[in-house]
């Protein structure tokens, strides 16, 4: 992400660089936020038939607003990756999709269906939307296979439960193999896969991923990203994340949305971000 510290400096090639300060960063993130992309630049991103997407939205919590006017569409089987610095608002458009915010203005659909307002257990069940938390979720008390049945909750059919559950063991030997283990002895890549794989329960169109690498060792990080690829390009899953290793996000991403002050600030391609030159150089610490 940013390079962070006034007065911090570096040798590089016999001079002197100065880092730029988190005040320095968001002053100049600013003026980008000033020319910010348009709605049609955005749709045509998402090849102009999105999923799931957000026009004019305003929200927060409480009296505090947050997001101003966001735009934002994802296609059928995309992904879009959501960076920028810390405040700017990435988590809080995953919230206000799954009703977690006040939501003041704007709309937000999957498809061509208005779902702005619903609860987030209708969110699920309806709308078919799966909200994947970065804190670690899981019932450490519980078995991986009862972890996995309580991603069910909103089935009536206990049935229809355990073959939910029975296709998701099928998807995920490493987790068959765990099933009567307690999820608390997981390691913290399996755990991520828990909650992933807790989450297809009610086989969802969209996933929203908040922080998928966070506290997760390199390795564990590349097969979470796998996970992820798969669900996107195997099972059509459409998903949206926040990720706070920019570079990683937006290499895995097909669009890549980059947020200043609740605003987005440019848009693009995954590959293209990761070449922009002030994209580089404010947010990737190029």
């Amino acid at each position: 992400m940013s390079r962070q510290g006034s007065g911090n400096s570096r040798q590089a090639l016999g001079e002197v660089e100065t880092a730029l300060s988190v005040d320095d960063v968001a002053r100049e993130a600013a003026l980008i936020a000033a020319r910010g992309p348009k709605r049609e630049e955005l749709k045509t991103l998402a090849g102009g038939a999105p999923r799931l997407s957000i026009e004019s939205l305003t929200a927060g919590y409480g009296r505090m607003e947050i997001l101003h006017q966001i735009d934002l569409y994802v296609g059928p089987g995309q992904s879009l990756c959501l960076i920028g610095p810390n405040g700017a608002g990435k988590s809080t458009v995953l919230h206000s999709i799954y009703g977690f915010t006040n939501i003041r203005g704007g709309c937000i659909c999957m498809g061509d269906t208005e779902i702005t307002h619903l609860s987030p257990k209708d969110k699920l069940r309806h709308a078919r939307i799966a909200y994947i938390l970065q804190d670690n979720s899981v019932f450490p008390d519980m078995t991986v296979e009862e972890n996995l049945n309580m991603g069910g909750y909103l089935l009536n059919d206990r049935q229809a439960v355990r073959e939910a559950t029975e296709r998701v063991l099928d998807k995920y030997p490493r987790l068959a193999e765990r099933r009567q283990q307690r999820a608390g002895v997981l390691s913290g890549g399996e755990r991520r896969l828990l909650e992933i794989s807790r989450a297809l329960i009610m086989q969802p169109e969209a996933l929203l991923v908040d922080e998928p690498s966070i506290g997760l060792e390199p390795r564990y990080i590349d097969m979470v990203f796998g996970i992820l690829d798969d669900l996107q390009h195997q099972d059509g899953k459409t998903i949206i994340l926040v990720e706070q290793n920019a570079t990683k996000g937006l290499e895995f991403a097909d669009i890549g949305y980059v947020l200043v002050s609740g605003q987005v600030a440019l848009a693009g391609r995954g590959d293209e971000l990761l070449k922009n030159p002030e994209v580089e150089r404010l947010f990737l610490g190029g």
